[in-house]
């Protein structure tokens, strides 16, 4: 019988979010240095036996229900409906998060494999904006990714969107209008501490509140209810879908953050600016048992910090970027 993986404070773990891979198709300006990333060694990756393993026990052992796959970009790792297959078999509601330039040639297959819902990263809808971010001159491959992840049947659809001051904060209504015409829910998300060549400052940040303003200028909103997830969502008054936004440095969720993060090398974290980490590889690959890696997992998150602290003189910026933990 699974029993909650809870933290000292009192918070029920059910959502895992596994990096599958750190590599990635793009180069973000704010993911990665200049020079780019030095990739792990194939070796050092968790095999799909790997995950699916450490997945289970989560469920089985903690009635965990969420499974999210990310990377680095996910689509990137060889066999990928093998693993989504694997996964789907464990009943949790399984989702993905992807940079989008390659889903076309994957939805059909992801979606018949047992995926059922997709998040599209997109952080800028114009094209040489787009090629100066990413590096990459993909912006229509990851528009019709989308399409294709609608055309495929995958529900709900959403649109990430990191929102930058002085980089992108003059696209909000695009974004918003993108949403309202394709039928998917656009999230903007304040930009974290959690870049590659550790330049973060605070008046990089537009606020969540900022953004729910630029939007409910031009269109009528209700906000809705809110319960675990990180969004304050609004519903279009017009009926034509929702907004949100994820304002983790001006109002963050820690308080009922129910997630913890497996790293593509293996090592669980309870928090995204996690400093410490507990590495399940070298259980897995020691011959641990199934009890052996919950036990590691219940210690690690009963660790877990109040908060993330953004903004104190205490907080310390995590050593692995956004690319290296998984979103």
């Amino acid at each position: 019988m699974a029993v909650p993986l809870v933290d000292s404070f009192g918070r029920v773990h059910r959502d895992l979010r596994i990096s599958i891979t750190d590599r990635c198709n793009f180069r973000c300006t704010y993911c990665m240095p200049e020079e780019g990333m030095v990739w792990m060694p194939r070796e050092e990756i968790l095999t799909f036996e790997e995950i699916t393993r450490v997945a289970r026990v989560a469920v089985e052992h903690f009635g965990v229900d969420s499974i999210r796959l990310t990377g680095g970009e996910p689509t990137v790792r060889h066999r990928l409906p093998v693993l989504v297959e694997q996964l789907a078999a464990l009943g949790a509601d399984l989702a993905m998060t992807t940079n989008g330039a390659t889903f076309r040639s994957l939805a059909h297959d992801l979606r018949a494999a047992g995926l059922r819902r997709v998040n599209i990263s997109l952080d800028s809808l114009r094209a040489d904006r787009f090629l100066e971010l990413t590096r990459r001159d993909e912006l229509d491959s990851v528009l019709d990714g989308l399409d294709a992840a609608i055309e495929a049947g995958f529900d709900p659809v959403k649109v990430n969107v990191v929102c930058m001051e002085g980089i992108n904060d003059d696209e909000i209504l695009d974004f918003a209008e993108l949403g309202r015409d394709r039928g998917v829910e656009v999230r903007f998300i304040e930009f974290m501490p959690l870049d590659g060549g550790h330049t973060w400052e605070r008046a990089s940040v537009v606020s969540g509140e900022r953004i729910i303003e630029t939007i409910g200028a031009v269109h009528d909103l209700v906000p809705q209810a809110r319960g675990s997830e990180p969004a304050e969502t609004y519903a279009y008054a017009d009926g034509r879908g929702r907004v949100g936004v994820i304002p983790s440095v001006t109002a963050p969720f820690c308080p009922s953050c129910d997630r913890i993060r497996l790293t593509a090398d293996g090592k669980l974290r309870s928090c995204l600016f996690s400093i410490d980490e507990t590495d399940l590889r070298a259980l897995l690959r020691s011959g641990g048992s199934d009890d052996d890696l919950a036990a590691a997992m219940a210690t690690c998150v009963a660790g877990k910090w109040a908060g993330h602290a953004i903004g104190s003189v205490t907080f310390v910026q995590p050593p692995r970027s956004m690319s290296q933990i998984g979103g």
